[in-house]
Formats: structure tokens, C-alpha cells, sequence
């Protein structure tokens, strides 16, 4: 299979890695890529919702499979692109249609979706700038803290919790009347504030069976402790200690296939992944949020941890024999440690140089994100730089190695935290 992967961060690097280990595999190219799916394959100048260049690089070298690592080709319907050419109808893309992909695309959209079939979710109400003032006296009334979504992409920090009623109006205001995330907060989402433990659940689909991957736990916040900003993400484990075998049946029962069976019963073309962003109030999961594709950095310790062909996967969906295939995990504990730039989540600086990555093993293996070459050197080219992901028996002893190595690697304004699986060690 030639294979075109789309995307530049940690989790692409993790992808990449993972399908040039396959037997399909015969040839690897990403777009755009960083400096180290460069290892694995061939960057291509190409930007992932250039669907006009997509398919002439297709076309032109007999792609037989497109990979969006990120939401965006997805939800800009570059599944709904390929299916209405017919120079492309026949290379599958491994991702759900734009209106499958709206389970990311906007909050309102999967919100709804889940009500249609009772899937647990907290209580919510939508509003636009038609209904702003509703809003605001809606938000003077409502318990605290209060949640507020933007409802459409805002690359993960579109979410806003607050603990006060009038700086709830204030960030009420600024999403709606100011634009603080664009396009995206013109409709917001004002949800109930649930007490839990959060993980991430991802399966991969063909729209009528699934199989469950590895599950894993992300840490947003900036600082330790789960403090300040939030971020695309500072680290995971996988597995999730508490994700046992009772609770993950709950999952599954209750929200991993109500969710297909509702996308096989409302028609919506879905082949890939779907994440479920979930909370564990007391012992029963809810869902927080869908996402369209794999997590970042969830992929950075799924992908290691998931012992099968991940192209075989991605044929058995195409062929629809999905339901034939049994998923095998490594048995070991895999921690990422994410190293951003110097300033990020906010404004942060790059062309930094990066000095000591270190070769990968069995145990350990160094994902590059917003990094790119410049002849021998690498050098920083985004907030989230590069992430460590480590496999030991034991959570403790992953960790250790991960921040290890994390104190090796350098370069100018390194920062990370030091307490990912803080919770569980």
C-alpha cells in the first residue's frame, strides 16, 4: 500500500511510526510532516485541507489509502471530497464523513446526537448572539462552576470553566460578542460542571462494528498539579488505572455502542476513529466530548501499546471485517512526557535548536511535534516541541524513565511537567 498520511505533530510522528512497521506498508509519504515522520517516510509541502493538491499527489503516485491524523481535513469533509470524485472514489480515507466528523466539529451537533440516544452527558443549553441576553440571565441562574464550549474546532482550548457568576457573563460575552475563538464561538455551549476523573476511550469503526484500543489518560493543564492554561496537552498513561474491566463494560454498554449503532441508524458515513473524552462520576462514565480521530498525545502511548498491524485494522474497516479482528495490547505501562516551548500555551518563540534525542528502543521512544530540519540541526517550530514516551512494567518506573530523558533533551526554554500520572504513582 503507498499511504498518505496528513499532519505535522506528535501524533502523525506516532502514526507514521506505526504503519511503517507494517507488512502493507510499501511506501510512506506525510503532509506536511515534521522532522521526525521524516524517519519514517516522505514530507510533502502539501497543506492537510489542500484538498486540490491532495488529490493531484494521489493521482499522480497511486495512493491506495489517505490518513487525516488531524480534525481539521475531516471536518472540512475531505472523505465527502474523495467519495464525489471519481479519480478518487476508489482510495479509501480513513476517517468519518463531514457529518460524522460534526461529532467534533461542534459541540451543539454532539450534544444533540447523544440526546437522540441517551447517551450519558452533563445538562447543557445552546446560544448565539440572537440569544445572547437568554444567555446571560440563564448564566446569572446556573449553579457553579459553570462549563462554556465553543461550539465549533478551537484546537483544544475552546473550553472555559469558571467558578464566579459575572466572569462567567464576562467570557460569555467575549466568545459571542468579541470572537475569542473566531468562528468557532458564535454559538456556545453552557454545560453542568461534573466531579470526576477523566480518561480518554478510543475505538476504531467501520460504522457498524468497532473494536476498543488501548485506553489512555491526558493531562491539559500548563502547570502541575492540573493548574493554569489549557493546553493541546502536557502528557498520558496508558492504560488508565481505573479503567477496569466492570467500568470499561459501562463504557461500552452505555456509550460505545449506543454511539455506532446511532451513526449506522441516522446513515452518517463513519470509518476510523472516534474518541470518546470521558468523566467517571461516581463509578458511571460520561461523555465530555467526541473527537473525530486519535488523541495528542494519547496516540504517543496508544500506538506503542497496541500490538496489532495497524494497516491490517485500517483494511479489515475498508473491507468491512472489522468485527473479525482481536486487538492485543502490550501488557507494559507506557507515560509520555511532553517538552513545550518556553511561553506556550500563549505566545512562545521558535528556531530554537534541539541537541541529545536520543535513538529509539523497545522501551522508549521520542515523538517530534512542532519541530523541523534545518540541514543537521533540528529546531523548535511550535509550542508543543517534542513528547517521551516510555514502556515499563510498572507506572512509576515509566515515568522515571520519561523525565529522564526529558532532563537530557535540550534546547533554549525547555519547560514540562513533572507530575504526569501524578494521581496514580
Amino acid at each position: 500500500m503507498k499511504i498518505l498520511l496528513l499532519g505535522s505533530g506528535g501524533r502523525e510522528h506516532a502514526l507514521a511510526w506505526k504503519m511503517a512497521q507494517s507488512t502493507y506498508c510499501e511506501q510512506l509519504f506525510i503532509a506536511p510532516g515534521n522532522a521526525g515522520t521524516a524517519q519514517y517516510g516522505q514530507n510533502l509541502d502539501i497543506a492537510v485541507s489542500d484538498f486540490e493538491k491532495i488529490k493531484t499527489f494521489c493521482v499522480d503516485n497511486g495512493i491506495s489509502l489517505v490518513v487525516p491524523g488531524s480534525e481539521e481535513p475531516l471536518v472540512k469533509g475531505i472523505y465527502d471530497y474523495f467519495q464525489q470524485d471519481a479519480a478518487l472514489q476508489h482510495i479509501p480515507v480513513m476517517g468519518p464523513s463531514a457529518l460524522g466528523a460534526q461529532l467534533e466539529g461542534s459541540k451543539a451537533f454532539a450534544k444533540q446526537f447523544m440526546q437522540r440516544h441517551n447517551i450519558p452527558t452533563a445538562a447543557y443549553r445552546e446560544f448565539s448572539e440572537e440569544t445572547y441576553e437568554e444567555g446571560v440571565a440563564y448564566l446569572r441562574s446556573h449553579s457553579l462552576p459553570i462549563v462554556l464550549k465553543a461550539d465549533g474546532l478551537a484546537a483544544g482550548k475552546g473550553v472555559v470553566i469558571v467558578s464566579d457568576h459575572e466572569e462567567a457573563v464576562a467570557e460569555f460575552t467575549q466568545m459571542i460578542k468579541d470572537a475569542k475563538f473566531g468562528d468557532a464561538s458564535k454559538k456556545v455551549v453552557i454545560e453542568q460542571f461534573l466531579t470526576g476523573i477523566e480518561l480518554s476511550v478510543f475505538v476504531l469503526t467501520d460504522g457498524r462494528s468497532y473494536r476498543i484500543l488501548p485506553t489512555a489518560k491526558d493531562y491539559k493543564r500548563i502547570g502541575e498539579g492540573d493548574t493554569g492554561l489549557n493546553t493541546g496537552g502536557m502528557g498520558a498513561v496508558s492504560p488508565v488505572p481505573f479503567a477496569d474491566k466492570a467500568f470499561m463494560q459501562l463504557v461500552e454498554d452505555q456509550v460505545i455502542r449506543p454511539t455506532v449503532a446511532g451513526l449506522e441508524k441516522e446513515q452518517i458515513a463513519y470509518n476510523g476513529f472516534i474518541f470518546f473524552g470521558l468523566i467517571k462520576v461516581d463509578g458511571e462514565p460520561f461523555v465530555i466530548e467526541y473527537n473525530c480521530r486519535m488523541g495528542d498525545p494519547e496516540t504517543e502511548v496508544v500506538m506503542p501499546r497496541l500490538q496489532n498491524d495497524l494497516l491490517e485494522l485500517f483494511k479489515a474497516v475498508n473491507e468491512g471485517t472489522l468485527s473479525s479482528q482481536t486487538i492485543y495490547e502490550d501488557a507494559r505501562v507506557a507515560t509520555t512526557v511532553m517538552l513545550v516551548a518556553k511561553g506556550y500555551p500563549e505566545a512562545y518563540e521558535k528556531g530554537k535548536v534541539i541537541s541529545n534525542i536520543p535513538a529509539p528502543t523497545q522501551d522508549q521512544l521520542v515523538f517530534q511535534a512542532g519541530t523541523r530540519a534545518a540541514g543537521e540541526d533540528i529546531l523548535t517550530n511550535g509550542g508543543r516541541v517534542l513528547t517521551i514516551t516510555s514502556l515499563a512494567a510498572d507506572l512509576g518506573i515509566a515515568l522515571t524513565h520519561s523525565r529522564q530523558t526529558a532532563e537530557i533533551i535540550d534546547f533554549e526554554g525547555k519547560y514540562y511537567r513533572r507530575d504526569i500520572g501524578y494521581e496514580f504513582v
